[in-house]
């Protein structure tokens, strides 16, 4: 049915729960499985020497933290026998790091986790999983918190 699964993945509930999804799915389809993680290099805005040195803290962290969710997500897949690819993605905007990603691994399926933000805060924050339902012609599976 699915031949490749992309799983984007963070360090929230609805991504880990996608996680699970996904690897029932890889199971019962003998699927090949992707996940990734994207870090936005240039989510940090200011200037002058105040900025670099924010930009490069940030980017540090945000490395470790994909490091850190890519090895959980990994280590969920290894466990039940499903071999996984992981990688670390960075993308001006997530959802475009995402639909890159899906492309060029041939994904026939997107697996992701949703925070189920509304009002105010989806203003604020946006929704990558929106914009990734918007610009996509790929089958997507959102797993809402």
């Amino acid at each position: 049915m699915f031949k490749h699964l992309l799983v984007p993945v963070d360090s929230s509930s609805s991504s880990g729960q996608a996680v699970q999804k996904a690897l029932g799915l890889a199971q019962a389809c003998g699927s090949t499985v992707t996940a990734i993680y994207v870090v936005d290099p240039y989510a940090f805005s200011g200037v002058g020497a105040d900025f670099s040195y924010g930009q490069a803290e940030y980017l540090e962290a945000a490395s470790l933290e994909a490091e850190q969710a890519l090895k959980a997500t990994r280590a969920v897949f290894e466990r039940q026998g499903v071999t996984i690819a992981t990688s670390l993605v960075e993308g001006h905007a997530v959802y475009r790091g995402i639909l890159e990603t899906a492309a060029a691994v041939g994904a026939d399926l997107i697996v992701m986790g949703s925070h189920g933000r509304r009002g105010l805060e989806k203003l604020l924050l946006g929704s990558v999983t929106s914009q990734v339902l918007s610009h996509t012609h790929l089958p997507v599976l959102v797993i809402r918190d």
